[in-house]
C-alpha cells in the first residue's frame, strides 16, 4: 500500500514563506505526477502545481512566479515553496501522486490527508 504523508503546514504572515513536503512510501514502483492542489472554504478543490517524473511543470496562474514545485526522485518527495503568501492562499494543501505500485498493474491516483495553510497577520 502507497502512502502520501505531508508535512510543512502552518500559520504565516502575509508576504512570508513556507514549504510544504510530500513524501510517499510503501510499494512503489514508479512515480509519475506528483504535486498539490488545495482547497479553501467555500470552495472546490484546485490544481496548484504538478511536476512530471521528467521535470515538466505546471503552475497554476494564481501562484505564477510566487511558489515552486520541486521532487528529489530519490527520496520519492515533492516540495512546493511558497513565497509572498497572500490571505487567499489560505487552504487546506493535499499531495497529489500517480503511482504505478508494481509493474504488472496500473498506475493509480493516490492523496495525501492535507496540510493547512493559514495566512493571515
Amino acid at each position: 500500500q502507497v502512502q502520501l504523508v505531508e508535512s510543512g503546514g502552518g500559520l504565516v504572515q502575509p508576504g512570508g514563506s513556507l514549504t510544504l513536503s510530500c513524501a510517499a512510501s510503501g510499494s512503489i514502483f514508479k512515480i509519475y505526477t506528483s504535486g498539490w492542489y488545495r482547497q479553501a472554504p467555500g470552495k472546490e478543490r484546485e490544481l496548484v502545481a504538478t511536476v512530471a517524473t521528467g521535470g515538466n511543470t505546471v503552475i497554476a496562474n494564481s501562484v505564477k512566479g510566487r511558489f515552486t514545485i520541486s521532487r528529489d526522485n530519490a527520496k520519492n518527495t515533492v516540495y512546493l515553496r511558497m513565497n509572498s503568501l497572500l490571505p487567499e492562499d489560505t487552504a487546506i494543501y493535499y499531495c497529489h501522486a500517480l503511482i504505478q505500485g508494481f509493474s504488472s498493474v496500473p498506475p493509480r491516483d493516490y492523496w495525501g490527508q492535507g496540510t493547512q495553510v493559514t495566512v493571515s497577520s
